[in-house]
């Protein structure tokens, strides 16, 4: 048997379209003691953090991107850049590395066996392909815009026309390693939750 507390971390992903509640099972696997790095609440973090990236962001978009505080104006660029698709490809490339070097910078110091990166965009960007495993979490459509509605205060429209520019379910399903069904209670999710990491474990005490 291995002593799995000697080898080097290995990098699972976690994603999920919106309202799947991938964040939602990130936090189980927190709590079971695991790191996690979480790549949108820490773009949300940069944004605001490194004048660099502020810089770049307001020559692309203008002054407006951040406001009278200096705090990026979250709304307002999502409104931009939705339905033009050449303005987030910028965005998303100003963003996206710094994200990816604070990612790299977190991950060199974790000691852990398992190490999880929770991130809307892992099949989308191929960020799969560093991982040892992937992880999606899904949820029937109904399930999901009822949750976006109930969260964020969107219309079933709004939600429904997010949902259409993601990667579709089936396309993710197909390339994930393991799939987590969140159709049901934060009890059935914290399950499945421990099932599966029991099916990691086994999967390298070789």
């Amino acid at each position: 048997m291995k002593d799995i507390h000697a080898l080097k971390p290995l990098l699972i992903g976690i994603t999920g379209g919106i309202g799947s509640g991938k964040t939602t099972f990130a936090k189980c696997i927190e709590k079971h003691g695991f790191p996690v790095y979480y790549s949108d609440t820490r773009a949300k973090e940069i944004v605001n953090e490194n004048n660099v990236l502020k810089r770049k962001i307001i020559q692309l978009l203008g002054e407006d991107a951040y406001d009278e505080n200096g705090c990026y104006h979250r709304k307002w660029v999502a409104e931009k850049v939705f339905g033009n698709a050449e303005l987030l490809s910028q965005l998303n490339s100003i963003i996206h590395p710094a994200v990816g070097l604070d990612f790299e910078e977190w991950f060199s110091v974790q000691k852990a066996r398992f190490v999880f990166k929770e991130t809307a965009l892992l099949f989308e960007l191929g960020l799969n392909k560093n991982c040892y495993k992937s992880i999606l979490v899904t949820a029937e459509d109904n399930i999901r815009i009822k949750r976006v509605m109930d969260r964020d205060g969107k219309t079933y429209r709004e939600v429904e026309a997010i949902i259409a520019k993601q990667m579709p379910e089936k396309e993710k399903i197909k390339k994930a390693d393991f799939v987590v069904y969140n159709n049901s209670s934060i009890e059935e999710l914290k399950k499945q939750t421990t099932v599966l990491i029991e099916k990691m474990v086994d999967s390298i005490l070789i």
